[in-house]
């Protein structure tokens, strides 16, 4: 999502003309793209975007009783309420009360949307990933199937930042995860979007600043799983020091190596937006294949310390990895 110049003819002008849309700098201008443009509804924290089978997008986001958005073009973004505007009695226990939700991951299918999201207070491990379903995606509609995973203070994992992730072969499983020992994965029921069985796998661990690893999405590509994630701190305005990383595996279910072959699991991951003039802590990201192209969707923080949608494209290497444009 940010873009701004690209020179050249061919494949490499059809890029200058996306980065006429999307923001990005020259090289000499910063390290990473810019943003690209986005306009009205802009704020946002650990947005999760899609594109609706009745045309245009929806997004959701961080907020009291999950904040939605909506786009005819994912450019201008209009606020389009709350998923739970009359509350979410059975998240109270994990929230001290709050009708703050957190990280919401949004899917269409089987005909249906569907929510899974999590219930949590800051710093603390005693949380819980929920799922809600909806025929419409609208503010609401949503209905409260259940809860799908909780952690106590003693696991030593975070049942937060949940994301739903298919196989080619259809089987469904949800990764999540924040600080403690990592990055979790667990298989669900295709047919009812909950926990299909009582194995846990390991996918991601960091060892330095604080274990810090979180947000994790998956995103299939040409034989390879893409588990982008973030490092470092998020939460603190402009001084955010969030970076969006990535690595990828053969199966699901790992093991993952960033491109220089080290393993997630070890503390690995290839680092691709972080923190570059006005734009702070770039991160928690998703991944979305539109008709264009792959799309970064992902939240930073201007310098007042705002939190902000960001958008931008990916680009694949001929070895199959991707760079933010």
């Amino acid at each position: 999502m940010r873009i701004r110049k690209l020179l050249l003819t061919g494949v490499t002008g059809m890029l200058a003309v996306a980065a006429g849309l999307y923001g990005i700098q020259s090289a000499s201008a910063a390290t990473y793209p810019n943003p690209g443009v986005v306009t009205g509804s802009t704020g946002a924290h650990d947005p999760s975007l899609i594109k609706r089978p009745t045309g245009g997008y929806l997004l959701a986001t961080t907020g009291d009783g999950i904040t939605l958005k909506t786009s005819g073009d994912r450019t201008a973004f209009a606020d389009a309420g709350k998923a739970f505007p009359n509350g979410t009695s059975w998240a109270s226990t994990y929230t001290g009360g709050s009708a703050n939700l957190w990280a919401p991951d949004l899917s269409y299918r089987n005909g249906r949307y569907w929510l899974y999201y999590s219930a949590s207070t800051f710093g603390s491990s005693r949380s819980a990933i929920f799922l809600a379903t909806s025929t419409t995606g609208a503010a609401g509609s949503w209905t409260h199937v259940g809860k799908v995973i909780e952690s106590t203070t003693s696991s030593g994992w975070n049942a937060i930042d949940p994301n739903l992730s298919v196989t080619t072969s259809g089987e469904w499983y949800l990764t999540f995860g924040s600080f403690w020992t990592g990055i979790k994965m667990v298989k669900l029921s295709s047919s009812t979007g909950l926990r299909a069985d009582s194995t846990m796998y390991n996918i991601a661990e960091r060892f330095t600043n604080s274990k810090s690893v979180e947000a994790p999405f998956i995103h299939y590509r040409n034989g390879y799983y893409y588990l982008f994630m973030s490092f470092d701190f998020c939460c603190q305005g402009a001084s955010s020091t969030y970076r969006t990383m990535v690595a990828r595996s053969t199966s699901i279910t790992g093991p993952y190596k960033d491109r220089a072959g080290a393993l997630t699991t070890a503390g690995g991951g290839t680092e691709i937006l972080a923190s570059h003039d006005s734009i702070h802590g770039p991160g928690h990201p998703a991944v979305m294949t539109d008709s264009d192209a792959d799309v970064l969707i992902y939240h930073y923080y201007n310098s007042s310390g705002a939190a902000r949608l960001g958008i931008n494209l990916l680009s694949w290497s001929s070895s199959g990895w991707p760079t933010v444009y």
